[in-house]
Formats: structure tokens, sequence, C-alpha cells
């Protein structure tokens, strides 16, 4: 009998697989799942002096659409909300920011693909 791995296993997985794959590319990682009144952000890291926002997502296949394509609007506005929280919750206000995707597809497969989406989207600070 396959063990199949639940949806929390394969998105705590996810998370050390982008998490080893953004330290291989120089990222230093400061959290891991963040919490804040408004939710969860996966990974925050400093990649060259900016604080990066990670959002991974990982799936067993892309048989409805790749990884990247997951993040609804409504999602990347808590997002935000959650980057505001931790960059006023360290003092890190004035440092630039941006929000970056890990994407990965054939999770629990052998067929791993893992791509960095640097500046996957922004955000309207008006």
């Amino acid at each position: 009998m396959l063990d199949v791995p639940s949806p929390v296993q394969l998105g705590k997985l996810g998370e050390v697989v982008a998490r080893r794959e953004l330290e291989r590319r120089g990222y230093a990682v400061l959290a891991t799942r963040y919490r804040s009144r408004y939710g969860e952000i996966d990974i925050v890291c400093d990649h060259d002096g900016v604080v990066v926002f990670v959002e991974v997502k990982a799936r067993k296949s892309s048989r409805f659409g790749d990884a990247a394509e997951t993040i609804p609007s409504r999602k990347r506005r808590r997002i935000a909300a959650m980057a505001l929280d931790y960059l006023a919750w360290t003092n890190r206000l004035e440092h630039p920011c941006r929000f970056d995707v890990v994407a990965i597809d054939g999770l629990g497969t052998g067929r791993v693909t893992v791509r960095v989406i640097e500046n996957a989207f922004q955000i309207d600070r008006s």
C-alpha cells in the first residue's frame, strides 16, 4: 500500500524543499511560519539587503495548473498585511521588501521541479 502524503504533510515537505533552494541561492532565512493576526507567512528571508516574503506553493502534479498560478488577489492582500506586521514587529519598516513565490511541482513524485519567482507580485503601498 502506498503512503500518500496528506495536504499538511505535503505543505511541510514543500517548505523544507523551498528553504533548501532559497539557502542554496544565497537567501538568509529570518523566519519560517511567521504568524500574525492576518495568518501565516511561509518563509521570511533577507536577500542582498531586501526583506523577502516567500509564499510556498507545492503540488503533486500540474494537472490543475502549476503551483505559481494558485495565489488569488485576496491571499496576496493578506500576505501584504502579514508582511507589514512583520516589518513593524522587527523595526524594518524602512527596508525594501518584495514578494517571491517558490513553486514546487511534482512533490511526492520522482520528478520534482522547483522554481523561485522573484517579485512574483506587487502590492500598492498607497
